[in-house]
């Protein structure tokens, strides 16, 4: 299985090395998937590697704590999205990889648009699915609640899956953690309209697609319109059967992949233009 060593990573401190196990398909532009708090097991990119790599260097990591990359000790920090930013970064250094695209689903787009605007010469366009904008999520606080304190109740299906994703071991205190974090992040916020970027999602030029399931449990009332005002230039395709996963929901899976592909056509040239060099 493929596997990049890092020699340190801020999600990992204290680790090194630190292993990052990805999976890679295909040839061309290089396409990098980031998976959403629970991980590939739980909504995989599985589809979009198999139908994209026609076309594209797909890879998919695993970033520090889920998969088979380096476990976590501490579990999540309140600034794990910048933290796990400056790990993708350091990633495409060690797999030669000048400029992306990033396709983010729900804690990974939060980590797409960050790198967005802090390394935008990274970054040839991004896709934000079940994107978070606000850091307080008072419709959402009942279900970090429940998966704090007794993940147990998500159901043996569900648990079984983050034994599969985070280890026999590991999986409680990791779920655990995130929850936890996600709250702890809202407890930060001065009012409601704080975001998670700092008001700085503005600087964001590169190309931006947005995919968002209208039945989105984790989606407050009025999200989509603040995204709206802060990236006047995103293109936001609401798929009105999706929710939480598109990418990887049996109604809205295969139109999820082909606005992607659409998105990486209609950009190809700006998104193919001529490489730089590499960034030191």
């Amino acid at each position: 299985m493929p596997m990049a060593s890092l020699k340190t990573s801020p999600l990992a401190p204290g680790v090194s090395p630190v292993e990052i196990y990805y999976r890679e398909a295909g040839e061309g532009e290089p396409v990098v998937l980031l998976h959403g708090g629970w991980g590939w097991t739980l909504n995989p990119f599985n589809r979009q590697l198999d139908k994209l790599s026609d076309e594209f260097r797909v890879i998919c990591p695993d970033r520090s704590g889920y998969g088979g990359s380096t476990k976590l000790v501490d579990g999540f920090a309140v600034d794990f999205h910048y933290r796990a930013a400056t790990e993708t970064l350091s990633l495409l250094d060690a797999l030669g990889i000048e400029r992306a695209v990033f396709w983010g689903h729900s804690d990974g787009a939060v980590i797409a648009a960050i790198i967005a605007f802090i390394a935008p010469k990274r970054v040839r366009g991004i896709i934000l699915e079940a994107f978070h904008y606000y850091r307080m999520k008072p419709s959402s606080r009942e279900f970090f609640e429940t998966v704090a304190n007794a993940p147990e109740t998500l159901g043996p299906e569900l648990c079984g899956k983050f034994v599969l994703e985070f280890g026999v071991d590991h999986w409680r205190r990791l779920i655990t953690s995130h929850a936890k974090t996600w709250r702890e992040i809202a407890l930060t916020s001065s009012t409601p309209s704080d975001d998670l970027y700092g008001g700085r999602l503005r600087e964001v030029t590169a190309p931006t697609l947005l995919i968002h399931g209208r039945l989105d449990p984790r989606t407050e009332p009025d999200e989509l319109d603040a995204v709206a005002v802060a990236l006047p230039h995103a293109e936001l395709q609401l798929l009105e059967a999706g929710g939480h996963g598109p990418h990887n929901e049996p109604g809205t899976a295969d139109e999820a992949t082909r606005l992607a592909r659409e998105f990486l056509r209609i950009h190809s040239s700006e998104l193919l233009g001529p490489r730089a060099s590499r960034p030191q």
